[in-house]
């Protein structure tokens, strides 16, 4: 019978805890936690609660809701500003994992902070939900790509407001939206009247079983990467963006932003600027033609031994000798279907030789032509100069079909040369004719202005930043805004005819584009049953005939078929956000004025390259055009560190690692994933999940918890010296912690303080409160709660965040060792500027120095004040 009455008591304790109203739910779960204690107990020292986050969690989402705590504030000019921004996340099928909150817990850390701080804060949350990979999800499961991107959002914004996020849900946007799409493409038709949008025919990695163009980064030795299909190189009518026009800009802005080192120098490397010059050689047999190639090394031109074209340069078949022509056929397509990233990242170099000839610019020797993979038509011009000699890839490939090798360049203290390996370092000029004795700098400026006297060359700045291919073959992106004529043929009534028909016989004039009136925007997709890829490069919008043609002042036209890739919606959408429901304008001047640049971007470091590069060329843009008056958008980047599976691999449902947040939340609460996330290690560090030690964040949470329930117990004010200067210590530790975004040892320093608070007889309510204002960053249900049990009505949100006294931060006692004749023999707490005798006098009651000392006399002290004492005794 004991038995169940223990029981049934048990689960009455459970159902009070979970319906008590806020205002009394602690005093009553209070009294029955602790009705077992006697008067004279510390109420801390009762048993202890544990928190109800459930409950806890589940009110104050309501509470933020209902109140729109988070909403934007309208800016006030008087205050700083913070606009913080997560990189846009994907809405997949699959949901998050524990790894995808972690960057998203960081900005909201900030976010938090800085509205007590008295910043005003914009913190948006939006969807990047166009691309390749929604639609096929949406062909896997039979729907449509607008309803299944609908609710994978869905389920992405639960699971993103059951964590707690303090985002302004009422700025929510996703790329698919119309409005969005709208501006989307009035963005499009702003760079094509400013000329940066151009058709182009660009080779380009087709497949035909997914019916859309790869990036190289997708065919592996031939085959795309998703489903090991063929792909082949075509070349194909594409839109293209001229980024390249912006290169220096682009690198050039990159000074003064806080960004990560790594970021910045793969953002100057992927543009890669360098000083060069042009070399043109002649060809043999073909006076109007010449091969031009762009090098760093003008000082290495008299060492060229042979010249190699890529497989696609225009003029392979025109210097290939007939007895040559089958196998340079034949190599080019096979070369034809690799990626350029297969291709240059091969360690095997080949070529084959076309039986053509170059002419040397300045000696007019014949320099053989050969064609090899290794050279990519994207790339420079197309042509490289090989001086075996004095390049390492050049040497390998000269060795391998026997070509001469010609030392031009010796070192400096003509040292003798190892002529097994290729000499690259700088030097002076040998079997250079005119060039001999040179230093490499002399002998560039000499080589390049006998280039520029016999009109063969000169300087030239080169990149390895390529135009922007922009066109997609699909069908779930953004339609581009431009439409062409249509003729037909000589004698035929255009009245009479009809394009959508399979026996209308007509032209599609590309070579005529036609931008969509902004009037007309958005132009919104066709509804299809079939909008599965095909083998047409056109793309499967070309089968929407109802939507591609159309007649306008008695003419037919026909739409633009291609669509946006995934990257045009993230390029702009922080501005949208500024400016959300502005059915007028992408976004308004005065709220660029007011909340550009962002503050403060978190996202992971695989975007540091692709789309950081290409939202600044938009921006730029933007900016060029008078739209904003900041020339570059993201003022500080943040990148955090991967969160791997417990097995230390990526987080992968092949591999069965992965972590879902809801289950975390379920079983320990959205406060315990955060905090533990932040708790992990340094935010930029790669990090294993392990849900064993979740525990110990827990066990903090319920302590601060009972610190706060039995603080708010009892009217004790008081607070001891010890517990002051702690508490100041800690107030700018976390402080100065949360400025640098080092989250993990803030949450050290709290731990710390709750120990303390903890051991005390009684805990100051100062204290309680201290620690509940800095806890509620990390931990924002618990931290409303506990400000809640402290008599607060309203929201900490916007509550001042802790100042401290710098001068309670300075310990003003030290604790030294102590040495007898060089031994430590013990330890002394004194006040740092502590003579040598006080200094002395403690040691003395030191049990162990003491009987060191028993029997002897001190010959000599050493007493370093603040370091150690040591005491010389015979």
């Amino acid at each position: 019978m004991a038995g169940k009455l223990s029981f049934f008591i048990m689960i009455l304790l459970r159902i009070t805890t979970a319906l008590a109203p806020r205002r009394t739910f602690f005093a009553r779960s209070s009294s029955i936690l602790f009705m077992s204690t006697t008067k004279e107990t510390a109420p801390h020292q009762m048993t202890p609660a544990v928190f109800p986050f459930q409950h806890v969690e589940a009110k104050w989402q309501a509470y933020w809701q209902k109140h729109q705590t988070f909403r934007t504030p309208q800016r006030d000019l008087s205050k700083p500003k913070k606009y913080v921004l997560d990189m846009f996340p994907y809405p997949s099928g699959a949901g998050l994992h524990v790894g995808h909150p972690e960057g998203y817990t960081a900005s909201d850390v900030m976010a938090r902070y800085w509205r007590m701080k008295g910043y005003d804060v914009l913190h948006p949350i939006g969807w990047d939900s166009f691309g390749l990979p929604a639609e096929q999800y949406a062909i896997q499961t039979g729907a449509q790509p607008a309803d299944t991107t609908a609710a994978n959002i869905a389920n992405f914004k639960r699971q993103l407001q059951m964590l707690g996020f303090s985002y302004d849900w009422d700025r929510e946007l996703a790329t698919t939206d119309v409005e969005y799409v709208k501006w989307t493409q009035w963005i499009f038709l702003q760079l094509f009247r400013k000329g940066l949008a151009e058709q182009s025919e660009v080779s380009v990695n087709w497949c035909p079983a997914l019916g859309t163009v790869l990036a190289n980064e997708e065919v592996i030795n031939g085959l795309s990467e998703r489903g090991d299909h063929p792909v082949e190189r075509l070349p194909l009518r594409q839109w293209v963006l001229k980024i390249t026009q912006y290169a220096d800009r682009l690198e050039e802005g990159l000074q003064g932003l806080e960004w990560p080192a790594g970021t910045l120098s793969a953002q100057k490397q992927w543009i890669g600027r360098s000083e060069g010059c042009r070399i043109d050689f002649g060809i043999e047999g073909m006076d109007t033609e010449t091969i031009t190639v762009f090098t760093t090394r003008a000082d290495t031109l008299m060492g060229v031994t042979y010249v190699t074209l890529a497989p696609e340069h225009p003029l392979v078949l025109s210097v290939t000798s007939e007895e040559q022509k089958d196998a340079v056929s034949a190599y080019v397509n096979e070369a034809s279907s690799r990626s350029d990233l297969d291709r240059t990242s091969s360690k095997e170099k080949s070529g084959v030789f076309t039986g053509g000839y170059a002419l040397h610019p300045i000696s007019g020797e014949r320099v053989p032509i050969w064609v090899g993979d290794y050279v990519l038509g994207s790339y420079g011009t197309g042509a490289v100069m090989a001086v075996p000699a004095h390049d390492q890839r050049d040497f390998e490939f000269a060795q391998k079909y026997g070509l001469d090798i010609k030392w031009v360049v010796e070192p400096a203290d003509h040292a003798e040369l190892d002529q097994t390996v290729a000499f690259t370092e700088y030097g002076v000029n040998v079997n250079s004719g005119e060039f001999d004795g040179l230093t490499t700098e002399k002998a560039k400026e000499a080589v390049t202005k006998k280039l520029e006297e016999l009109e063969k060359g000169g300087t030239q700045i080169n990149y390895k930043l390529r135009d922007w291919v922009f066109s997609r073959q699909r069908y779930w992106g953004e339609p581009i805004p431009i439409y062409f004529p249509i003729d037909f043929p000589e004698g035929v009534d255009p009245s009479q005819q009809d394009p959508k028909l399979d026996d209308c016989q007509h032209t599609i004039r590309y070579d005529q584009p036609i931008p969509v009136d902004e009037a007309d925007l958005p132009l919104k997709l066709p509804v299809m049953e079939d909008f599965q890829p095909g083998d047409n490069p056109a793309g499967c919008l070309a089968r929407a005939r109802d939507w591609r043609y159309f007649q306008k002042d008695g003419k037919w036209f026909a739409r633009e078929t291609n669509t946006m890739p995934q990257w045009a919606g993230s390029c702009w959408y922080y501005f949208r956000f500024l400016d959300p429901k502005n059915s007028k304008e992408a976004f308004s001047k005065k709220v660029d004025e007011e909340w550009m640049p962002v503050d403060l971007y978190v996202g992971g470091a695989e975007h540091a390259v692709l789309h950081l590069l290409y939202a600044r060329f938009w921006h730029q843009v933007l900016f060029d055009l008078g739209y904003t008056t900041h020339p570059e958008p993201f003022q500080k980047l943040v990148h955090q560190g991967m969160i791997l599976g417990s097995d230390g691999e990526k987080m992968s449902k092949s591999r069965g690692n992965v972590v879902n947040p809801d289950d975390i939340v379920q079983s320990q609460g959205a406060d315990a994933l955060r905090m533990y996330e932040m708790f992990m290690g340094p935010l930029e560090a790669v990090k294993p999940w392990q849900t064993s030690q979740v525990a110990g964040v827990v066990r903090f949470m319920n302590k601060a918890y009972n610190i706060v329930v039995s603080a708010a117990a009892t009217k004790h004010t008081e607070m001891g010296d010890e517990t002051l200067r702690l508490m100041n210590k800690t107030m700018k530790k976390v402080t100065e912690d949360i400025e640098n975004m080092s989250f993990n040892t803030a949450i050290s320093a709290l731990m710390v303080y709750a120990n303390h608070l903890q051991s005390l007889e009684t805990i100051p309510r100062e204290a309680a409160k201290t620690l509940t204002l800095m806890v509620s960053p990390f931990a924002p249900h618990l931290g409303e709660e506990c400000w809640n049990i402290l008599g607060h009505t309203e929201s900490l949100a916007y509550e001042p965040w802790v100042v401290f006294d710098e001068a309670l931060c300075v310990d003003t006692t030290v604790t030294i060792g102590v040495q007898v004749n060089g031994k430590s023999r013990g330890e002394i707490s004194i006040a740092k500027d502590a003579d040598e005798a006080t200094a002395v006098a403690a040691a003395s009651g030191v049990d162990k120095v003491q009987v060191q000392l028993e029997g002897k006399e001190i010959k000599k002290i050493i007493y370093v004040p603040g370091r150690i004492l040591n005491l010389i005794a015979k």
